[in-house]
């Protein structure tokens, strides 16, 4: 799978009519009430040597493809990993919703971005369309916002191996456990983005391609001034939608009361979407229990899930 699954960007009509919106809302990357980003700026990037003449560039290389640790070294100065900042300037991104975090990446988990980044991982630069089909063996695909450190992931991939996942995470140690728990435990149905998952909807993701959408515990962001930063947005559902295909499930969860109710206004507002359940869904048993959230239920926390349907 080394080979390039990326095609050339061609941006769908109602992408572009509904970028503008999108852009202005959030950097979409959900992380268990606390999502990370490499937050460096795109000058801060080593780039990566350009691929010969006529050869084709790994699906998980980009142009500067260099995550930078703390001290600015570069991480991935050879282009095998993520990238620090793979859109680069070329995307617009006013409003984020995540907080930007720093953590150490480990030994384990760099070993495994060197080796398995250019096979199971693609930088989200927003200038090529990728062929799921190619990338997962022609499976289908349900893509995960903010999967932190993957091991809920990894368990859900276990358990339904003829469907693909495509986690979405600007966390490079989360990337890297994430991708070491594939290759130890053989799942082969992974693939990891790193970057903005808007820009991975609105430019890299065909319509209708997409078996299911997942986001589970995003940042509530639970300040008033804040809540613009929350990923469940109108105009973020109204993009997620085109590129579900019909039947697709859109599942997600938070045990954040305000942000629940507000997930579950923007989701029944939603035309293309039905809900599954009168209001909250029970929690289905292909969302593993996680250990952030048994300590949020040890706290006295309720977790609200939410199960939409695209129509048809």
């Amino acid at each position: 799978m080394s080979e390039n699954h990326a095609t050339p960007e061609t941006t769908a009509p109602e992408a572009d009519a509904l970028g503008a919106d999108v852009a202005a809302t959030a950097v979409a990357h959900a992380r268990e009430h606390a999502t990370h980003a490499d937050g460096h700026a795109a000058g801060e990037r080593a780039a990566a040597p350009a691929p010969a003449a006529g050869e084709p560039r790994p699906l998980g290389a980009t142009a500067a493809s260099a995550a930078v640790p703390r001290r600015g070294k570069p991480m991935f100065p050879d282009g095998t990993g993520p990238a620090a900042d793979p859109a680069g300037s070329h995307h617009e991104r006013r409003i984020r919703s995540f907080q930007p975090r720093r953590s150490r990446v480990s030994p384990s988990q760099t070993d495994a971005l060197r080796r398995l980044w250019p096979k199971w991982g693609v930088d989200i630069d927003g200038l090529s369309r990728i062929d799921l089909d190619a990338f997962f063996g022609g499976l289908p695909v349900v893509l995960e916002i903010g999967f932190g450190m993957g091991e809920a992931t990894a368990q859900m991939a276990a358990a339904a191996p003829d469907t693909g996942i495509l986690g979405c995470d600007v966390h490079t140690p989360g990337q890297g456990n994430l991708l070491g728990l594939a290759e130890r435990n053989g799942l082969s149905n992974i693939r990891v983005a790193n970057g903005d998952a808007i820009i991975l909807l609105r430019e890299m993701l065909a319509p209708g391609s997409l078996a299911g959408l997942r986001v589970y515990f995003p940042d509530p962001w639970p300040k008033k001034r804040h809540h613009k930063r929350r990923l469940i947005q109108p105009e973020f559902i109204a993009l997620a939608s085109t590129r579900l295909a019909p039947g697709a499930l859109v599942h997600c969860a938070t045990d954040w009361e305000p942000y629940a109710e507000q997930m579950l206004e923007v989701l029944s507002a939603e035309p293309t979407l039905e809900n599954l359940y009168p209001g909250y869904a029970p929690r289905p048993d292909f969302r593993p229990l996680t250990k952030f959230e048994g300590q949020g239920l040890d706290k006295g926390h309720v977790v609200h899930d939410l199960l939409f349907r695209r129509r048809g």
